[in-house]
């Protein structure tokens, strides 16, 4: 790519003329945006296609017992990448710390322009980070099932366990809570 054809993509990307035109959000990187989408359909076509390589068939159906633990599984990892405070070491370079967002997680702003800020919106949102997740255990059951399961299983038990401590957590702070004097005479 030239300079010249460089900068005609950047003010494209900025100011929403061409076909970006009227859009609305002049500050989107669709450029990024469009590396972003590349690299999962290249990736998720290339590990389903080196399955086959290795003559592991695509599953007619995935099991409604698969479904759940991994479907738990992605929602945990997801939280985990997004907004996890020790993992904040892996979005810092795409997002910038806004402040506490509950027990051992933060909230982050995407930063940067193009590819950078397009990785920041990913790795800080659990609901786009998701698609990532689900579709590399959508290939793990096809290239090793045993272990897609094993690790889907770990992060499922560890989000059982997570909304077991905020249950036990509301219990203790409710069992903490001083009775009234109307609660007393019922």
């Amino acid at each position: 790519m030239t300079a010249a054809s460089s900068s005609t993509q950047a003010a494209t990307e900025t100011s929403g003329v061409g076909v970006l035109a009227g859009y609305g959000r002049h500050d989107a990187p669709f450029g990024g945006y469009a590396a972003l989408v590349a690299s999962f359909n290249v990736l998720f076509t290339g590990l389903l296609l080196f399955g086959r390589r290795l003559g592991r068939p695509l599953p007619e159906r995935v099991a409604p017992v698969d479904l759940l633990v991994l479907g738990i599984a992605t929602h945990k990892l997801s939280r985990l990448i997004a907004k996890d405070s020790v993992t904040s070491v892996l979005r810092a370079p795409f997002a910038e710390y806004v402040e506490p967002a509950g027990p051992s997680e933060v909230n982050e702003k995407p930063r940067g322009h193009g590819l950078r800020l397009a990785i920041g919106e990913l790795v800080t949102c659990p609901f786009c980070i998701g698609q990532w997740i689900a579709a590399s255990f959508g290939c793990g059951l096809v290239l090793a099932p045993r272990l897609t399961r094993l690790v889907g299983a770990v992060f499922a038990m560890v989000s059982v366990a997570d909304f077991l401590h905020y249950g036990y957590e509301a219990a203790r702070k409710a069992a903490e809570q001083p009775v009234s004097s109307d609660d007393k005479k019922s």
